[in-house]
C-alpha cells in the first residue's frame, strides 16, 4: 500500500514526523511488515534520531551561488545522510526504540512542503 506525507515545514532543521507515520500504519490496519519511505527531494533526509540539529553551512568551500548559500550544504547533508528509511511494523507499530522518532531533516532555510512516499508492506 502505497501513501503520500506532505510535510509543510517552517525552515532548516529536524521536523519529526513519528506520529504522522504512526497514524498511517494504524489506518492500514498494518499488524507485521514493513515500512518504507523515500523523501522526493535532494535538500532534505530522513533520520532516526533523538532530535538534534546537523553541522555548520558557513564555510566558505561549500557555497552554492545558484540557488543560494544554504544549497550546497543540503545536497552534501543528503548525500552523507539517507533519503530513504526501513522501520519493521511489529505488533501494529513502528518498531522504534524508546527514545527514537523519525525526522524529515531539512537542510534549507525557506519554508516549504516536502512530500514522503510511505510503502506499508507486508
Amino acid at each position: 500500500m502505497i501513501r503520500h506525507l506532505n510535510v509543510d515545514i517552517p525552515g532548516q532543521g529536524l521536523h519529526e514526523i513519528t506520529d504522522r507515520l504512526e497514524a498511517m500504519v494504524r489506518e492500514a490496519g498494518v499488524k507485521e511488515g514493513l515500512c518504507t519511505l523515500f523523501v522526493q527531494h535532494t535538500s532534505a533526509s530522513l533520520l532516526i534520531d533523538a532530535g538534534q540539529d546537523g553541522p555548520s553551512q558557513n564555510d566558505p568551500l561549500y557555497t552554492h551561488q545558484n540557488e543560494g548559500p544554504d544549497d550546497m550544504p543540503g545536497h552534501i547533508k543528503s548525500a552523507l545522510t539517507a533519503t530513504h528509511l526501513c522501520i519493521p511494523v511489529v505488533g501494529g507499530r513502528l518498531a522504534l526504540g524508546t527514545w527514537q522518532g523519525v525526522h524529515l531533516w531539512e537542510h534549507r532555510h525557506q519554508r516549504g512542503a516536502r512530500r514522503i512516499v510511505v510503502h506499508l508492506g507486508v
